[in-house]
């Protein structure tokens, strides 16, 4: 995944630490890491035809049904770890966008939260859950363009 940051000439910081599963326990080590951390949810529509990784501020609570209506996607659930494997290729608790460059056919679709739009850096896993790579919000949008998948911004909160 790194060197996929490398190839586009995206300036990157790598912070290793202890896996950090939740983000309760995130938040501990990541207060010494000065970003915006994300918080990235994989789900499935209920046919599991349709998938949607949604990312938001770390720190914010999200309601599933409050969530549905702003989607407009109908009735979502959060996707097995089988789903995870197939479509992103990581494990439960290093879900990232970055996993995005194992979704071959861009099948997984991005809903972010518009209030990621007024952060200078912004991190996630880099599909481990004991590292946090720490990029710029605008080079973080030119991964998003570069990688295919389909993405937008919403009022998620």
């Amino acid at each position: 995944m790194l060197e996929v940051l490398e190839t586009l000439k995206i300036p990157y910081e790598l912070h290793e630490h202890k896996p950090l599963p939740t983000i309760d326990i995130a938040m501990e080590v990541w207060k010494e890491i000065d970003s915006t951390h994300c918080k990235n949810l994989f789900f499935r529509n209920h046919k599991g035809n349709r998938h949607y990784l949604v990312i938001l501020e770390s720190n914010q609570k999200l309601d599933i049904h409050d969530l549905e209506i702003r989607l407009k996607q109908g009735k979502i659930s959060f996707a097995s770890q089988k789903r995870l494997d197939k479509y992103l290729g990581v494990a439960a608790g290093s879900v990232s966008p970055f996993a995005l460059i194992n979704d071959q056919e861009n099948h997984v679709h991005l809903f972010l939260d518009q209030n990621l739009r007024k952060a200078d850096k912004i991190s996630f896993h880099p599909n481990v859950n004991t590292a946090s790579v720490v990029i710029s919000f605008n080079d973080f949008v030119r991964f998003l363009d570069w990688v295919g998948n389909s993405y937008e911004f919403l009022e998620l909160y």
